[in-house]
């Protein structure tokens, strides 16, 4: 019985947030996608949220936030002024953006749902000093995507956030874009953006300037307190797991502490598929099943 019910929840997950929207990754992609497996949270998020299923929303319906577009030129100073700081990851320490670096995205982290990165209250004091002042901030970055970086289709996991961008130092031009569900955004200086980041989403910089954001997750808000309460405590104890660190005086999450070694069979694993596809995909089904069967077994038992 219990099984059932398990292969249920996944089958519904599964379901959910691959027809969420307009646009849908490849079924065999969003299979293993991490949004599938956070899908029982996500449709509780979404399922009690105040706000309508749309790829986009009304900065002005979050006046908490007017003071980062306000001080948009104190933000972009300080941003400017570290930019060698906003870099990839220097070791495999940062999960949930790994596939990113490769495309030339670079980050520095700011705040990750806990409190702000030491690293950061030195080298930025400002912008840290703002985000601190409104609670619903949960996590925030200085994001870059230089000229010629494509950001492939993808959906963010966790769907307790919406994503906030303000415009730093950007093209100023709709070279330089970000489609969330076929509804395109093009960055500009001072001006800022709210959307759903568990819908299908994807970034490209086809001008030749580098485009420097403030990347924020919002907490999503939920239409009864103890909803709300429930989203926080998730972010605050799992998504803060997540946690990737600009320099050594910076926490490393859970997550992040594990993802050198996952990141090293992964490796093992490209090595194997350039030499032998066949082989290698046996070898992944085999895993994926056997993964399957642990979480299933102890149903049946």
């Amino acid at each position: 019985m219990y099984a059932v019910i398990i292969v249920f929840i996944f089958i519904i997950s599964l379901l959910y947030a691959h027809f969420r929207g307009k646009e849908h990754l490849k079924l065999s992609r969003q299979l293993f996608d991490h949004s599938t497996f956070l899908g029982p949270v996500n449709m509780f998020m979404t399922g009690f949220s105040k706000l309508p299923n749309t790829p986009y929303f009304d900065v002005n319906d979050f006046p908490e936030l007017k003071p980062l577009q306000e001080n948009w030129q104190t933000i972009r100073e300080e941003a400017v002024q570290l930019q060698s700081q906003i870099k990839a990851a220097e070791k495999n320490n940062d999960a949930g953006f790994n596939t990113f670096f490769k495309r030339g995205w670079k980050r520095f982290y700011l705040k990750w749902y806990q409190d702000s990165h030491p690293s950061a209250a030195a080298l930025c004091p400002k912008t840290v000093a703002l985000l601190e002042q409104i609670p619903s901030v949960k996590a925030a970055m200085f994001a870059e995507l230089p000229p010629g970086s494509y950001l492939g289709k993808h959906r963010d996991p966790y769907a307790g956030s919406i994503r906030y961008h303000l415009g730093l130092k950007t093209p100023n031009s709709d070279k330089c874009f970000i489609e969330v569900d076929q509804e395109r955004y093009s960055w500009r200086d001072g001006e800022a953006t709210l959307f759903d980041e568990t819908y299908v989403h994807w970034a490209e910089n086809k001008s030749d300037e580098t485009r420097i954001i403030l990347f924020c997750d919002i907490e999503r808000p939920m239409k009864w307190g103890w909803a709300q309460r429930f989203n926080h405590w998730f972010g605050r104890n799992v998504m803060s797991a997540a946690s990737s660190p600009n320099d050594e005086n910076d926490q490393t999450g859970f997550i992040n502490r594990m993802f050198k070694y996952l990141y090293a069979i992964h490796a093992k694993g490209r090595e194997l598929k350039a030499k032998n596809r066949t082989t290698y995909y046996i070898y992944k089904w085999l895993l994926f099943g056997l993964i399957i069967a642990a979480i299933l077994l102890p149903a049946f038992l």
